[in-house]
C-alpha cells in the first residue's frame, strides 16, 4: 500500500479508498479510518515499513469500508478509537449494524462483518470545534446525513477530511449516491464551503484544492438531484417500492447475479425513493395493505 504525503504531516494509505493519518511524531500517527477488512495487512505492513506505529484511531463513520480494523489495531496496539456516539451505536453490536446493512439478515451481517463491532475508548463532542486525541489538536466538522453521526476532520496542517460527506470528481457519474438521508447531506456537505483548508481529501479516491472544492460541492448536489429526477421519471403510475427498484435497474443497468449486491442497489434506491417523497415529489397511498408510490399532484392543482 503506497503512503502519500498530502501536506506536512498529513498523509494517505492508498488502497481501496484513501485512508488519511497524522504523523504525531517521527514514529506513532493517527488513524483516519482503518480501511476494509481485506486490507488489514496491508495497511498494516505499509505503516511498520515506515517507521510508524498507530497512536490512535479518529474514526469518521462506522461503515464496513471505514472502520473494519478499528478492533485489531486498537486491541493489538492498545491505542484508544474515537467515534461520534451514533457510530459507537451502530457497531455496539450485530443487531444495531444490521440497521446499516438495512436488508441484509442479522445472521449475515454476523457472518460478514462481525470485525466491525468494538467499543470506542472515546465519544467525540456532539459540536463542531476543536477535538485533542492521541497528542494532536484536530478540528472536528459534524456532517451527518451519509450516515447517522458522519464527521469530517481537520487535522493540524489545515487538511480536511470529507470521508464519505463528499464524492470525487472521479465519482461524479455514480449511479446511485449512497446516502442515509440525500437532503441531510446536502445541508452537510454546505457547511464544508469557505473552510479555507489547504486540501481535501475524499475517501473515495480524490484529493484537491480549497478553489475546488465549491465545483466539487456542487457537482454532489448535482448529481444527487439529477438521480432523483431520473428515478421519478420511471414513476408514471401508482408504483410499489420493489416495482420502482426493478424500473430503476433496468434503467442503470444494474444487473448482478449477486444477491447481495442486488440487496445494496435496493437499499439505494428506497433512499431516493424516501428523498422524493419527503421533497413532495412522490406521495404514498395505499391498496389492501401494500404501499404504493405515485407522483404527487402539483400544489396548484390540489
Amino acid at each position: 500500500m503506497k503512503l502519500t504525503q498530502v501536506e506536512g504531516n498529513t498523509w494517505v494509505a492508498e488502497g481501496m479508498e484513501l485512508i488519511p493519518f497524522y504523523k504525531v511524531d517521527d514514529r506513532r500517527c493517527v488513524l483516519l479510518d482503518t480501511g476494509l477488512l481485506s486490507e488489514r495487512e496491508e495497511l498494516e505492513e505499509a505503516l511498520l515499513s515506515a517507521g510508524l506505529t498507530p497512536a490512535g484511531i479518529l474514526c469518521s463513520h462506522a461503515h464496513v469500508d471505514h472502520c473494519a480494523n478499528n478492533g485489531y489495531f486498537q486491541e493489538k496496539y492498545h491505542i484508544p478509537v474515537a467515534l461520534t456516539a451514533q457510530e459507537a451505536g451502530m457497531c455496539s453490536d450485530i443487531l444495531n449494524l444490521k440497521c446499516y446493512f438495512l436488508l441484509l439478515s442479522p445472521a449475515t451481517v454476523e457472518r460478514e462483518s462481525s470485525c466491525m463491532v468494538h467499543t470506542p475508548d472515546v465519544l467525540i463532542p456532539p459540536e463542531d470545534g476543536p477535538f485533542s486525541f492521541a497528542g494532536a489538536e484536530f478540528r472536528i466538522i459534524h456532517t451527518p446525513g451519509h450516515s447517522a453521526g458522519h464527521i469530517c476532520t481537520v487535522t493540524p496542517d489545515h487538511v480536511c477530511y470529507t470521508a464519505d460527506a463528499m464524492l470525487s470528481a472521479e465519482y461524479l457519474n455514480a449511479k446511485l449516491p449512497y446516502n442515509l438521508s440525500q437532503a441531510v447531506a446536502e445541508a452537510s456537505r454546505e457547511k464544508l464551503r469557505g473552510l479555507g483548508c489547504r486540501a481535501y481529501i475524499m475517501a473515495h479516491r480524490g484529493i484537491c484544492g480549497p478553489l475546488e472544492v465549491e465545483e466539487l460541492i456542487d457537482g454532489n448536489r448535482a448529481l444527487v438531484r439529477r438521480r432523483a429526477e431520473e428515478i421519478l421519471s420511471l414513476v408514471t403510475q401508482p408504483m410499489t417500492a420493489s416495482q420502482i427498484v426493478q424500473a430503476t435497474c433496468q434503467l442503470y443497468q444494474l444487473f448482478t447475479h449477486k444477491p447481495h449486491r442486488a440487496l445494496r442497489f435496493e437499499r439505494n434506491i428506497r433512499f431516493f425513493i424516501e428523498y422524493l417523497t419527503d421533497t413532495g415529489r412522490l406521495e404514498v397511498v395505499c391498496r389492501r395493505g401494500t404501499a404504493f408510490y405515485a407522483p404527487a399532484a402539483p400544489k396548484d392543482c390540489i
